[in-house]
């Protein structure tokens, strides 16, 4: 039996990802991630058994940046997609700055994949971002989850605070703290962790609470062969040349003979981001401090794309600075190239090869390093290694016998080892040839996309069988967004005095037509009430579950009977947002009641309030005075709520409709009281009951608003008739 294809979306959101000639080493964001996930989701989308790929990112519309990061969709083959999602804005953001848009990020997307008529088969989280919005749509579509890490919280935390930067600033800089905590629920909530090594597994998830709480598999990253060949290749004559790999060429030996006074030695070659944790200082400093070294080869260091070092970020600005400092420390003057930039789509791979053509060797001094995909790059084109005895380079080299491993907090060994293969023609050429032929026999693209399948497919056949087993998990929780996303039309109502209240023989009735139109009609609650007092009287009344629970007023949503909870629109209501103030600016009012603490909430501030002239105006104006943004709703001559500006009733029951690609002309609505009046106003079908408060009398000029003779269900009944939803 074949195998259903599957739909795969990954989620890399931070840094700048195009499908072509990718700005390698532009920023913190731009590293080795953003290669992984195209040539990942490349190789993927070329397996039969993908029907696509679609890699989810940030649209950025940002004149300081490409044009072509504002491109909505980037088609790249017919099975592979760059999905381009707004959020926060369109400038350009560090990731740390993106932590407050990410909820916005899943409601926008949810709305795209409904638009798009399929459901992933799994969603997969790159980077602590991309793993916090992967965990959401898992759990509201109700697939599996896949989790690559990449670069972890706790592991950055412990080298800033080595470094001496005080804890208080790295959580202001780096958000580390919301960082660590979406890590740790990660872990809690994916079906699978994928890693580079297994150093990864035993000593950078290590340190998290939750670290046994998934499963992992070390799936190594590959390489692309037809871009990354081998030195000799180029030896070769051709009838007819590539002009343009032939004037990269000769532009890559311009830019280094503008450094070089001899240009005829072996090229050391090292390939980083402006990091300090990537030790190019202890590079120069092995290379400064043996001059029999400087007598034997040339230095070249491509540390990212610059332009001027005082406009960079203060990380890259220091490293840079002590580049600098340090080559002239050394008088490295004619022996060292530190180019500005390079072209990473077609000058980084030849320069892998001029360096190897010269007998140089490849330097990765990192002071950690989980991976390392600049070693693959360089072995692939036939440079030997000599890289830091940490994490992914153990493992590369390991595999491949191409090189040397060293302390990369010893100059004077990195010197040495560099000088054993340089200064030994034999060495030189063993740990060369290892590297081309075991780079292509362990890392490749197509045996990683297998590996990945492969436990894919394990993957998404537990989560069948456990789908009801592990409720509080992402794969057992019900599918509630694959319902929501196959329904076009809503019924929401409020509770009291309108779906349930006195004189409501046809209760029983209109729970009949509930359940017996499920599959077509979605149905949501819209009260005053707290979540829990909500679901014990509708249990009470053998209500059945809803699909959305709008509650207290309208500032808190929940979906599906493991409420899941709606955290973009918390995030939305935040804006403007001080509760504590409100109550400070209301609190000499001594008509005002603060109701108990239970029915406070977070975007919602309670009173009790008897009618009295001019009070609600007083309540205004002090205010509006004061600056505030807020929603107030006076309901049954008692209930006073201050809600965020953004906040109601029919603010939320429109946000779910724009969030779940629900057309408003789809949803009806009833009430009966004040706090209803908003939900009712406007596009929605409106439905009124006959037993509804004074306040909603001047509803009956609306166009779109029934007022019904019947009370609660009988008028509800009534609303449904004249909507003509009872027989359709």
């Amino acid at each position: 039996m074949e195998t259903q294809k599957r739909y795969i979306q990954m989620f890399s959101l931070h840094g700048l990802i195009r499908g072509n000639n990718l700005e390698m080493g532009r920023d913190a964001d731009t590293g080795g991630q953003i290669k992984y996930v195209i040539e990942e989701g490349m190789e993927l989308s070329r397996q039969p058994g993908v029907e696509r790929v679609d890699l989810f990112t940030r649209l950025i519309n940002d004149k300081t940046v490409s044009d072509d990061y504002s491109v909505p969709i980037e088609t790249i083959n017919d099975k592979f997609r760059i999905i381009r999602i707004p959020c926060g804005g369109g400038k350009y953001h560090r990731k740390e700055m993106l932590w407050r848009y990410l909820d916005e990020y899943v409601d926008k997307t949810v709305k795209f994949t409904k638009n798009q008529g399929r459901l992933p088969d799994v969603v997969h989280g790159h980077y602590a971002d991309g793993g916090y919005v992967a965990k959401q749509l898992a759990r509201l579509f109700g697939v599996p989850f896949v989790f690559t890490g990449h670069s972890l919280g706790r592991s950055k935390l412990q080298k800033l605070l080595a470094d001496g930067m005080p804890e208080d600033r790295i959580i202001k800089k780096y958000m580390i703290d919301q960082r660590i905590e979406a890590e740790e629920e990660v872990l809690c909530l994916a079906d699978m962790v994928v890693t580079s090594t297994r150093q990864e597994v035993d000593e950078q998830y290590g340190p998290y609470e939750n670290q046994d709480e998934t499963e992992y598999r070390v799936i190594p990253p590959g390489l692309d062969l037809e871009k990354f060949y081998p030195y000799y290749h180029d030896l070769i004559d051709e009838k007819d040349p590539d002009e343009e790999a032939v004037h990269t060429h000769a532009s890559i030996h311009r830019e280094l003979e503008r450094f070089f006074k001899s240009k005829d030695k072996p090229i050391i070659l090292a390939l980083c981001r402006p990091d300090k944790r990537k030790n190019i200082s202890g590079l120069i400093e092995a290379y400064g401090t043996d001059h029999q070294l400087q007598a034997m080869a040339n230095l070249a260091i491509f540390a990212g794309i610059r332009k001027d070092i005082t406009d960079m970020e203060e990380n890259e600005q220091g490293v840079l600075t002590e580049m600098l400092l340090l080559m002239d420390k050394y008088d490295l003057y004619g022996k060292m190239a530190i180019p500005k930039k390079h072209d990473f789509q077609l000058e980084v791979p030849e320069l892998y090869r001029i360096a190897a053509g010269s007998k140089g060797v490849f330097v990765n001094p990192a002071l950690t390093e989980p991976f390392g995909l600049t070693l693959l790059e360089a072995a692939a084109a036939g440079l030997p290694l000599v890289a830091t005895d940490d994490g992914g380079p153990r493992d590369i080299l390991a595999n491949c016998e191409n090189g040397i491993l060293v302390n990369p907090t010893d100059p004077a060994a990195i010197a040495e080892a560099i000088k054993a293969i340089v200064a030994e023609p034999d060495e030189w050429e063993k740990y060369s040839k290892n590297g081309i032929l075991n780079i292509r026999k362990h890392y490749t693209w197509a045996s990683h996309a297998q590996t990945y399948l492969a436990e894919l497919d394990r993957v998404l056949e537990r989560h069948k069988e456990t789908v009801s087993e592990k409720p509080d998990k992402a794969v057992g929780a019900p599918a509630i967004g694959r319902r929501l996303a196959g329904l076009d039309r809503f019924f929401i109502t409020d509770i009291d005095n309108t779906l349930i209240g006195e004189n409501n023989e046809r209760l029983p009735e209109l729970i009949d037509f509930l359940r017996n139109r499920h599959s077509e009609i979605g149905f949501g609650i819209a009260t005053g009430r707290t979540v829990d007092s909500a679901r014990e009287i509708m249990k009470e009344h053998d209500i059945p579950e809803p699909d959305i629970m709008i509650t207290s007023v309208g500032s808190e949503i929940y979906y599906g009977s493991t409420l899941q909870v709606d955290r973009g629109w918390n995030a939305h209501l935040s804006n403007h947002w001080n509760r504590e103030r409100i109550r400070e600016i209301l609190d000499d009012f001594d008509f005002l009641s603060y109701q108990e603490e239970d029915t406070q909430r977070q975007h919602k501030v309670s009173y009790d309030m008897e009618p009295a002239k001019d009070r609600l105006t007083q309540i205004h104006n002090r205010l509006q005075k004061a600056k505030c943004r807020y929603t107030l709703i006076y309901s049954h001559d008692q209930f006073l709520d201050i809600l965020p500006h953004r906040g109601s009733k029919g603010k939320a029951i429109r946000y779910v409709g724009y969030k779940w690609n629900i057309p408003l002309a789809n949803i009806m609505v009833a009430g009966d009281s004040g706090n209803d009046a908003e939900m009712l106003r406007g596009e929605m079908a409106g439905v009124v009951v006959g037993n509804y408060s004074h306040e909603l009398e001047a509803l009956r000029r609306a166009r779109k608003v029934y007022f019904a003779d019947a009370p609660c269900a009988g008028g509800i009944l009534e609303g449904l008739n004249h909507y003509k939803w009872l027989n359709a």
